[in-house]
């Protein structure tokens, strides 16, 4: 198996923040617009270097987004930032009308997701975020997994023309992707080639997918581990390429099962390659208030829990 290191416990949105002032350096058609959390998005730096391309809405988020949405139209790259929760269910109506609808060239930079938020509690965490995102016509959605890949990300989708839903959190998590790796809208990255059963994960539960399969190789089970770092558009390729491999996979999200990575992966197993398939997701709950590793061993978003169900989807072949 390829060895990870980890090289150091840092927040994906710190890697928003530096990816923001590179894109920022790059073309300087690129914003930044905060719902009063500035310091929580990590957009200091972006304000400090680019005063007057920052945009401090205040607590208006759906103003924010109007905002976003017409600057965008005068040919700008806005990001708008806040919390996961605000960013999504609270203006979903402007999203779906200013930016999915009209296309409009707007980055939603969407911090503190999922139960990992930690102490603040199941009304600021969200579980449901990719789902919505996932359902409007247009939208990309790309969750990285540590701090290089969230910076990377964060350039790749200043590039891109459309709307982005750009998702990471607020927990120190290991950083283990090479910091200069190019990232590259819709594509899977597989990081462990495998044939026993496929991994197939996004977010903080990639790193979680490679330490089980890093069990279950001790037990003599050869897990491949695929880092879905885009979930729209989808690399329906990838994944079934390997479910010919392995013969059976587990989905790991810290999301809902409703509407996420695991309900897409089915939809394309399903119609391409039926096989047995286990999820390790939150369920059908709510948050809770709880330190990020507590919440994660609660929730069976851990790597034990990864491995055991790769052990059940293997006994399902």
């Amino acid at each position: 198996m390829k060895k990870y290191i980890d090289a150091g416990k840092v927040d994906t949105r710190s890697g928003f923040g530096e990816g923001l002032v590179l894109a920022g350096r790059e073309n300087e058609n690129v914003l930044a617009l905060t719902a009063d959390l500035k310091g929580s998005l990590k957009m200091d730096a972006f304000a400090a270097e680019f005063p007057e391309r920052f945009i401090q809405c205040g607590i208006a988020e759906s103003n924010m987004v109007g905002v976003a949405a017409g600057l965008a139209i005068t040919g700008k790259v806005p990001f708008i930032g806040s919390f996961a929760e605000f960013v999504t269910g609270r203006v979903y109506d402007q999203l779906r009308q200013e930016v999915a609808y009209g296309h409009t060239n707007v980055k939603i930079a969407s911090s503190h997701a999922g139960i990992t938020l930690g102490e603040d509690g199941a009304t600021h965490q969200t579980m449901e975020d990719i789902a919505l995102m996932r359902a409007l016509p247009g939208m990309t959605v790309i969750v990285p997994c540590d701090y290089n890949q969230t910076k990377n990300a964060t350039v790749a989708a200043a590039r891109f023309d459309g709307p982005v839903y750009l998702r990471f959190g607020r927990p120190s998590v290991p950083n283990f992707t090479p910091s200069d790796e190019p990232f590259e809208i819709g594509k899977i990255y597989n990081l462990n080639e495998g044939k026993d059963v496929t991994i197939i994960a996004c977010g903080h539960l990639v790193w979680e997918a490679l330490q089980a399969a890093e069990a279950l190789e001790a037990e003599g089970i050869s897990a491949e581990v695929l880092n879905v770092a885009t979930i729209k558009p989808l690399d329906e390729k990838t994944i079934l390429e390997s479910i010919a491999k392995t013969g059976c996979a587990v989905v790991a999200e810290e999301h809902n099962m409703a509407g996420g990575l695991g309900e897409a992966v089915a939809g394309v197993l399903a119609a391409g390659k039926p096989a047995p398939v286990e999820f390790v997701n939150g369920a059908d709950r709510f948050g809770q208030s709880g330190t990020p590793a507590e919440l994660m061993k609660a929730y069976g978003l851990d790597a034990a829990h990864v491995a055991e169900a790769a052990k059940k989807a293997i006994s399902r072949k």
